[in-house]
C-alpha cells in the first residue's frame, strides 16, 4: 500500500475533467454519454498476471486510484492465461462494467471481448500493452516504448564504456562481444523495445565496435514468450555453450526486463563469469525497477534497469477512466504512433529513466518508489 499513497488525485483534477466533458465517447459513451453518480460506476481492471510485481503493483494502484473516486472495481490477473484472461473479460461485461482497462497478455486475443464491449458502449482502455487487430480500442496508456528501447541500447553501450553518462561517445573501439534479447513476441511493446534498441545499436553493429558472436540478430531469435526468466535462463545457457565455450569473451547482453535479466544473471554465474562486474560479469541491461534487481545494480550485478514509474501510468488509466465516465474523451499527446492495425489509437505516454548504481537513490528512494531499507533487503515490504 505505500506505492498506491503516491496515486493520489486531487479534487480539482476530477472537477476540471468533469467540467470539459463533451458528448459520447469510446464505443457509444458510458451509458450513452450520460454521467453516472460513482457509486453507480463498475471498472473493471484486467491484468495479465500476478506473477510479475510489477503487475501486481499496476492492479493495485489503478483500484486505488479508482476506488478513491468512488467506483466500484472488479480487479482480476489472468496467471499469464488467454483463456482466463478471456473469460475473465467476459464476466466483467455481464456484470455490467462501465469502462474496461486491460493490459492484454496477448494483443491479438480479445477481438470477441472488444466487440462485445463496442455492442454494450463500454469504453475500453489499453493498458501499457497495445491492443492490436480491432476498431474498438479506445484509448492507449503506456510509456514511450520505442525510448525505451533506446534507453536499454544506451545504458548497455554506457556500460561498456562506448558512451559515457551524458550520452557522449568516448572513442572505445572494442570490438565488444554481445548477445541481444528480445521480449514477447505477442506483446506489442516488445517489437517498439526491440527496435529502438537495435536501431541505436546498429551503428556500432555496422562499424565493427558490437559483434553478435552467436549470429542470432533477428526479433524471433532473441524473443522470449511470455517474458519468463527460466526461459531466458535456457537460452542463455544454450548460447554459452554454442558460442562461448570455445573462450569467446562476452562482454554485453541486452535484456528488456528485469526478469529476464536476472535469468541470464543467473546463467552467466552458473558459468564461471563471475559474480559482479568488478569480477568481469558482462554488463547485463533491464527494465522496470523490479526491487531484486535494484538490490543487484546496488550490488553491482546487474549493470542497469530501466524506471518506469507505474504509479503515473495508473494515474492516467484513472484520469480516462474518468473522463469517459462523465461522457468525454481523455486526452492524449500522441495520435500518430500507436497503430494497432485497425486504427491509430489515441494514446498518452509517459516518460521513463535510466537507472544505473549511480542514481538509485534520487531516482527511486527520493521518489518513494522503494525505500532504502526494501532496497537493501531485495524484496518490499
Amino acid at each position: 500500500m505505500r506505492k498506491l499513497a503516491a496515486v493520489a488525485f486531487g479534487a480539482a483534477a476530477v472537477l476540471a475533467l468533469g467540467a470539459c466533458a463533451g458528448e459520447g465517447a469510446g464505443g457509444g459513451g458510458v451509458e450513452g454519454g450520460e454521467t453516472l453518480a460513482p457509486e453507480d460506476v463498475l471498472v473493471g481492471v484486467s491484468m495479465p498476471t500476478q506473477t510479475s510485481e510489477r503487475w501486481i503493483a499496476d492492479g493495485e494502484a489503478v483500484e486505488a486510484g479508482l476506488e478513491e473516486l468512488g467506483y466500484d472495481v472488479d480487479l482480476q490477473f489472468a496467471n499469464d492465461d488467454i483463456p482466463t484472461q478471456s473469460q475473465q473479460i467476459d464476466q466483467m461485461i455481464t456484470n455490467g462494467a462501465d469502462v474496461l482497462i486491460i493490459a492484454a497478455i496477448d494483443g491479438t486475443a480479445l477481438g470477441s471481448q472488444l466487440d462485445a464491449a463496442a455492442a454494450a458502449g463500454i469504453p475500453v482502455i489499453s493498458y501499457d500493452r497495445l491492443i492490436r487487430d480491432n476498431e474498438n480500442v479506445d484509448f492507449y496508456v503506456t510509456f514511450d516504448n520505442y525510448d525505451v528501447g533506446v534507453q536499454q541500447a544506451t545504458s548497455l553501450l554506457q556500460g561498456l564504456g562506448i558512451l559515457d553518462a551524458d550520452r557522449n561517445e568516448t572513442g572505445e573501439e572494442g570490438p565488444f562481444n554481445i548477445e541481444l534479447f528480445a521480449g514477447s513476441p505477442d506483446d506489442n511493446n516488445a517489437t517498439f523495445f526491440w527496435n529502438g534498441a537495435m536501431e541505436t545499436l546498429q551503428p556500432y553493429l555496422d562499424s565493427g565496435v558490437l559483434t553478435v558472436p552467436s549470429g542470432q540478430t533477428d526479433f524471433e531469435q532473441a524473443a522470449i514468450l511470455r517474458w519468463q526468466q527460466e526461459t531466458a535462463q535456457r537460452r542463455m545457457e544454450d548460447l554459452l555453450t554454442s558460442t562461448y565455450s570455445d573462450g569467446t569473451e562476452l562482454h554485453g547482453v541486452l535484456s528488456p526486463y528485469d526478469g529476464l535479466s536476472r535469468g541470464i544473471i543467473t546463467a552467466l554465474q552458473g558459468a564461471g563469469m563471475g559474480p559482479s562486474l568488478a569480477d568481469g560479469l558482462p554488463v547485463v541491461t533491464g527494465q522496470d525497477a523490479e526491487i531484486a534487481s535494484v538490490k543487484l545494480i546496488v550490488d553491482g550485478v546487474q549493470f542497469a534497469t530501466i524506471f518506469k514509474d507505474t504509479r503515473l501510468l495508473a494515474e492516467q488509466a484513472v484520469i480516462a477512466t474518468e473522463a469517459y465516465v462523465n461522457g468525454g474523451e481523455p486526452e492524449a499527446n500522441d495520435t500518430e504512433t500507436y497503430d494497432n492495425g485497425i486504427k491509430v489509437v489515441p494514446s498518452y505516454l509517459l516518460e521513463s529513466v535510466i537507472v544505473v548504481a549511480d542514481n538509485v537513490e534520487p531516482a527511486l528512494v527520493e521518489t518513494g518508489y522503494w525505500t532504502q531499507e526494501e532496497i537493501e533487503a531485495g524484496q518490499a515490504d
